[in-house]
C-alpha cells in the first residue's frame, strides 16, 4: 500500500484556466474514477452507469444531480458545490464539519470531457466525465496520467458501464 497523499494535495493541482462555468452546464457521463475507496474496490463488479446533470447557480456555484440505479431503481442524488476564493475550486459541505470535500476542476474540454479532483481529509480521488459515455483514448491517457501524478494507480482506477443510464427519478427516489 502507498502512503496517503499529503493533507493538502489539491493545492498542488492547477485548476483549468480560462474556463467559463457555463460551458460545463448540461449532461455528463461518468466514464472512470480513481480512488482508494474500499467500497469501490469491494463492489467494482457492480458498478452502475452514472449520468450527471450540471447546472450553474448564481454564476458561481454548481448544482449537480447524479442519476444512477440502486437495486434496479433510478435514484437522483443532489449536491451543491460552493465556490471558493480560487477559480475552479469548490467546496462540497457535508452534515458534519469533518465531511467537507474539496473539489477542483483539473482539466476540461467542455465539449468532450472534464476531470474533477476530490479530496476529503487525506484521501484524494479523480473522476473522468464525458459528454458521451465513451471518450477517446487520448482523453483516457490524460486521465490516467493525472491519476498517477497524485500517487494513485491503475489497480484503484475503475471504468463505468456505457449503457443502462437513468436520466430521471421519481419524487420518492431523490436524495439531497
Amino acid at each position: 500500500r502507498q502512503p496517503p497523499p499529503p493533507q493538502r494535495a489539491l493545492e498542488k493541482v492547477a485548476a483549468q484556466e480560462g474556463l467559463s462555468l457555463h460551458q460545463l452546464s448540461g449532461k455528463w457521463f461518468l466514464v472512470g474514477m480513481a480512488s482508494h475507496c474500499s467500497y469501490l474496490a469491494e463492489h467494482s463488479h457492480q458498478l452502475e452507469a452514472t449520468m450527471v446533470t450540471l447546472t450553474i447557480l448564481d454564476g458561481q456555484s454548481l448544482a449537480i444531480s447524479t442519476f444512477r440505479k440502486l437495486d434496479g431503481m433510478c435514484w437522483e442524488i443532489r449536491q451543491h458545490y460552493l465556490p471558493t476564493q480560487a477559480p475552479g475550486h469548490f467546496l462540497l459541505k457535508g452534515h458534519r464539519k469533518s465531511s467537507k470535500v474539496d473539489v477542483v476542476v483539473g482539466e476540461a474540454d467542455p465539449s468532450t470531457f472534464i476531470i474533477l479532483y476530490y479530496q476529503k481529509g487525506h484521501s484524494i480521488s479523480l473522476k473522468l466525465y464525458g459528454r458521451t459515455s465513451l471518450v477517446g483514448d487520448t482523453v483516457v491517457d490524460r486521465f490516467e496520467q493525472r491519476v498517477r501524478a497524485v500517487g494513485l494507480s491503475e489497480d484503484v482506477t475503475y471504468y463505468f458501464p456505457t449503457y443502462g443510464f437513468c436520466d430521471s427519478a421519481d419524487e420518492f427516489h431523490v436524495l439531497d
